[in-house]
């Protein structure tokens, strides 16, 4: 078990090189450039060539790379090249409402997803079986704005329960706070819970085809007891395996999701960024958000030392 242990935490160093590595790339090798967006179009060429050697950008890109990484390992993610902050401030002000969003999409999801999956594998075939199918097809085919939307006419505008855009910090109130969010995080757990819910079931249908299941059964247990203490526990390892896989599709979700419902998180600040064409903040939102990527799988791997016991030895 040690061992296991120590090969996960290990094989993460190299893949958050990597990851530096692309983010960087991706903003250096992109159309555009910061120095002339920063001198407008008034600027001439001297001033465009002064920018540049302020920002660093005439540097070979190894060198900025390893100026760059130097301070990230000692926690400088750098300033703002248009809000002269720091962008480890911005990351910090813009956060709260960015994991409440995530954190209730992720609850919502797991809340209707997994009972959902293990009910249409229990009718296999079924009318609840060709639903969720339906339901699945239809989740991952309609794109979040255009659900998020659909939801701010459907709900906000015309039934006037919920407020359409805007968020509200939890020290102001459970409810205030709850009420902002429930339109975006019903928007952004339809296609996860689309997700979820499929692989829940089949990875339910094929444990319910198991030898120790008509055991069970044999025996007396109740079929309630079959569904949850032997059936999903068994299919815990793809079911929680496919839940950290979909935080890519949250992390890319909630880009599009703030911008809908004009909530100040960093999906939005990672809008303006690309925009502004703000290296040091696109790099250090990028960044922030693969770290929590790969440590959230990381979390993944290691619940396999608690969901199957033949991994502890």
């Amino acid at each position: 078990m040690l061992s296991f242990l120590l090969r996960r935490i290990v094989a993460t160093i190299p893949v958050l090189v990597i990851v530096a590595l692309i983010v960087f790339l991706m903003t250096r090798l992109a159309p555009g450039d910061p120095a002339a967006v920063i001198v407008g179009d008034t600027g001439t060429s001297a001033d465009i060539a002064r920018v540049r050697t302020q920002l660093g950008l005439d540097q070979p890109l190894p060198v900025q790379f390893a100026k760059w990484s130097a301070q990230v390992l000692r926690g400088d993610l750098g300033e703002s090249l248009f809000m002269k902050q720091t962008v480890a401030s911005l990351i910090g002000q813009r956060i709260e409402p960015t994991l409440s969003l995530a954190g209730l999409t992720l609850v919502l999801t797991v809340l209707v997803a997994v009972p959902l999956g293990v009910l249409a594998a229990w009718r296999h075939g079924g009318w609840l079986d060709r639903a969720l199918m339906g339901f699945s097809v239809l989740g991952f085919s309609i794109p979040t704005f255009v659900i998020g939307y659909l939801l701010i006419w459907l709900v906000a505008l015309k039934g006037g329960l919920l407020p359409v855009q805007g968020y509200v910090r939890l020290d102001q109130g459970l409810w205030s706070w709850l009420r902002n969010l429930i339109l975006p995080g019903l928007t952004l757990s339809i296609v996860y819970v689309a997700l979820i819910a499929r692989v829940t079931r089949a990875a339910v249908a094929e444990a319910l085809t198991e030898d120790y299941i008509r055991t069970a059964r044999s025996k007396g247990i109740s079929e309630r007891h079959v569904l949850v203490r032997h059936a999903l526990i068994n299919a815990a390892v793809p079911i929680v395996t496919v839940i950290g896989i979909g935080v890519a599709l949250l992390i890319g979700g909630v880009v599009v999701t703030e911008t809908v419902f004009a909530i100040p998180g960093l999906g939005q600040l990672t809008v303006d960024a690309v925009l502004s064409r703000d290296y040091p903040l696109i790099q250090g939102i990028t960044l922030f958000f693969s770290v929590i990527y790969v440590l959230i799988n990381l979390l993944v791997d290691l619940s396999y030392l608690l969901l199957d016991p033949r991994i502890r030895y």
